[in-house]
């Protein structure tokens, strides 16, 4: 799978390298969280590295989004904009069933293959467009397909009701339906402070952070994640541990299974391991194979 630079500082770290190619990440939180910030650092990232940029507005209009992004430090904005390069497509206001259906199989089949970013801000208008949940699912499912052709797509997701409750009809739809999901959490203290944290949910074909992490949003840099205590460390002890056991078992477990978990262990780290209890697991494959 190849990773693409994700623009957020300290993101990269906790998914491994970065955001799969070709993927959909759906990004959740409540207002205030920095969700269209995140957004224009992943198309300003793009942009950086020769990729082209769509930014598509589904709420804020296009002079708005550009107006955030210049106070954020990107001033640069309007340049890629007059160059073309960054492209909106402002859909705030359309019946979005409509939009979807028409007009974004033309601008597809246009871009296809352009090897774009696409931002996508934010989902939450065609959740309520309709309250069928067939229909919901079919129109974010369909939106994520035809975009992927385009490129790799970051969408935003409003957080509505209690914080961290990720049941709700907005979010489990999106969720499931994307590649990759990041939660922004903004958490107000007793003291009357405001934290915030982030945790990756789920990466699919990728190994990812399991832990939540601290992120700030600075003016010129945007949110800046603290990857620290990841749980992505290159530590291998576990794994080696386990790999010694198997061949202390050489006559227990057929040589085949030996062979075959020695080269998965390969791949795996400590972090793996964190809730399994290798002479338990063992006595449990001894069991599986005993009789072969």
């Amino acid at each position: 799978m190849n990773k693409i630079k994700s623009g957020i500082y300290g993101l990269n770290s906790l998914l491994d390298g970065g955001l799969n190619e070709n993927s959909a990440t759906v990004v959740i939180g409540c207002s205030g969280a920095g969700k269209t910030t995140l957004a224009t650092q992943f198309i300003r990232r793009g942009l950086e590295m020769g990729q082209e940029g769509i930014f598509v507005s589904l709420d804020e209009n296009k002079e708005q989004i550009i107006k955030e992004a210049i106070q954020m430090g990107w001033k640069k904005i309007v340049d890629y904009i007059d160059e073309e390069k960054l492209v909106f497509i402002d859909a705030s206001g359309h019946e979005f069933s409509a939009f979807i259906k028409r007009e974004l199989p033309s601008f597809v089949a246009d871009w296809k293959g352009a090897n774009a970013r696409i931002s996508i801000d934010p989902l939450t208008p065609v959740m309520w467009s309709t309250s069928d949940r067939y229909e919901q699912r079919e129109l974010i499912g369909f939106m994520l397909k035809e975009t992927r052709k385009v490129g790799t797509v970051l969408a935003t997701l409003e957080e509505h009701g209690t914080s961290g409750d990720l049941s709700g009809n907005e979010t489990v739809i999106p969720m499931y339906l994307a590649d990759c999901v990041i939660h922004l959490k903004s958490i107000h203290t007793p003291e009357g402070g405001l934290q915030r944290r982030l945790k990756i949910m789920k990466c699919r074909s990728s190994r990812h952070s399991k832990m939540e992490h601290q992120y700030s949003i600075v003016k010129g840099l945007g949110l800046v994640v603290n990857p620290e205590n990841s749980s992505l460390t290159p530590s291998r002890e576990v794994p080696d541990r386990f790999k010694q056991i198997l061949h202390e078992k050489k006559g227990s477990v057929p040589a085949r299974v030996i062979a075959r978990l020695t080269e998965v262990l390969e791949d795996l780290r400590d972090d793996d391991f964190s809730e399994i209890n290798l002479e338990t697991l063992m006595r449990e494959i001894i069991a599986e194979y005993e009789n072969d």
